[in-house]
This record gives C-alpha cells, sequence and structure tokens, in this order.
C-alpha cells in the first residue's frame, strides 16, 4: 500500500505544471463518478490543482480496462477542461507490447502515446484511430487509457 501511495504521488506531480499543490482528498459527488463510468472508467479518488494560489484544475486517479486487466492512471485536467497529463500507475498488461503504452513509447505516428492526450477536452470525443493513435499491436491497451482520460473529462465536465 506504501508503494501504491507513493506510486500515485509520483503519477500526481508527473501530470501537472510543475509548481502545482494538490488538496486532500475530495469527496466525489455521485454524478461525477456516474459521469466517468458512462464514459468506461471508474473514479476513485479527486484532487484539487492549485498553482501560485489560484485553482488549476483537477487530478483524479482514474481505472479503466486494458487487455489483461485493469489500468490505474492519474489524469490532470487544467480549469479550462483540458488534460494537462496521463501518467499510469499500476497495469497488468503485456510486457513489450501493452507495457509501451503504459510506458508513453511512441504511438505509430511517432508522438509518445500518453503525451498525445495533453491539451485534449470534450469527454467522449476522443477516439483511438480518429484523434488518437494506438501503439502498433497494443491497441487494446491504447483504448483503456483513452477510456480513462474520456472518463476523467466527463467527470470534470460533471463538476461544473
Amino acid at each position: 500500500a506504501a508503494i501504491d501511495a507513493e506510486n500515485t504521488r509520483i503519477a500526481m506531480s508527473a501530470v501537472v505544471p510543475e509548481g502545482s499543490e494538490f488538496t486532500d482528498k475530495l469527496d466525489i459527488p455521485e454524478a461525477v463518478a456516474a459521469a466517468a463510468s458512462a464514459q468506461g472508467g471508474t473514479l476513485s479518488e479527486l484532487y484539487g490543482v492549485t498553482n501560485g494560489g489560484a485553482e488549476a484544475g483537477y487530478v483524479m486517479k482514474i481505472s479503466a480496462s486494458g487487455s489483461q486487466g485493469t489500468i490505474v492512471m492519474m489524469v490532470g485536467v487544467d480549469a479550462n477542461k483540458a488534460v494537462t497529463g496521463v501518467s499510469v500507475v499500476s497495469h497488468s498488461e503485456t510486457s513489450g507490447i501493452g507495457t509501451k503504452v503504459v510506458g508513453n513509447e511512441p504511438n505509430a505516428a511517432g508522438v509518445p502515446v500518453l503525451d498525445q492526450f495533453i491539451g485534449m477536452s470534450g469527454a467522449g470525443s476522443l477516439v483511438v484511430g480518429k484523434n488518437i493513435t494506438a501503439v502498433s499491436g497494443a491497441t487494446v491497451s491504447t483504448k483503456g487509457i483513452n477510456m480513462g482520460v474520456n472518463a476523467a473529462l466527463a467527470a470534470v465536465e460533471a463538476l461544473g
């Protein structure tokens, strides 16, 4: 559990601008959890993000199905409801295939697969094969991350 907590802290810092600070864990309203669920993700933790004392968005711990089980990720979303980063906390994806996705290796377009989500917004608008490019041979793993990001965007939209 201590390792998970440490991985969560590292992942949180990786998905927001440098110098960001986090609130304590926030309560997740039922409608927000339901919005995430409707996009295929399970929202388990929610934190506010501040930068220079100003509210700067949220960081969420989201779980979604990959090819070999659950992928747990942290997703940062800014005050404009755009993704600031995606970082994987834990997974059981296939070594050498799905691990390329969770390890942020380049996708078929040569862009680090997790980084391509940065700046995107609009829950449900992110689609693998349309505006999200999978890692060759790891489409299901990429779709798992994509579901988690869409779930995070839906949650933030539901927060208002």
